[in-house]
């Protein structure tokens, strides 16, 4: 069983990884041609920031604090990538469709190991679970406009 300091590293974590994918989305809107794939991108961005604050108002709930604006070294690299396919791919929204994939699975990947054990996690496993799920639908929609193109 993880101590209270564990849960909220967890919980830490997986604020790092919205405040990626939230940043992530923002410079891809001001990256990719269509309209509506910068209209979804906002929504997605607006959905992360919603979910990393929930999750900080959970921590101050439990005597942490999160004052991480910014994310974590895996989504510092994936933004890099981004930004490196991105100068080589000219702004192909493909290629941005394809890195915010990438990144969407990553963040699933840290959101199944944190509610792997739901004894550590019980008191806001609703949340995550929610949170989770909006990032599955997030994917889904980013798969279906990657068919699309």
């Amino acid at each position: 069983m993880k101590n209270q300091e564990e849960i909220v590293s967890d919980l830490k974590g997986l604020i790092n990884i919205l405040n990626d994918g939230k940043t992530g989305y923002k410079e891809a809107i001001n990256n990719v041609k269509s309209e509506n794939l910068k209209s979804t991108f906002l929504q997605f961005s607006n959905q992360r920031y919603a979910y990393a604050e929930e999750l900080k108002a959970h921590i101050a709930q439990h005597g942490g604090k999160s004052d991480n604006e910014e994310g974590g070294v895996l989504g510092a690299l994936h933004r890099a990538w981004l930004d490196i396919k991105d100068a080589f791919t000219g702004n192909d929204d493909s290629a941005i469709l394809e890195a915010i994939t990438t990144g969407e699975k990553a963040a699933l990947e840290k959101y199944d190991e944190v509610l792997e054990d739901y004894r550590d996690h019980a008191d806001h496993y609703a949340i995550l679970t929610k949170q989770r799920e909006g990032i599955a639908s997030a994917l889904s929609t980013i798969e279906s406009y990657s068919l699309s193109l």
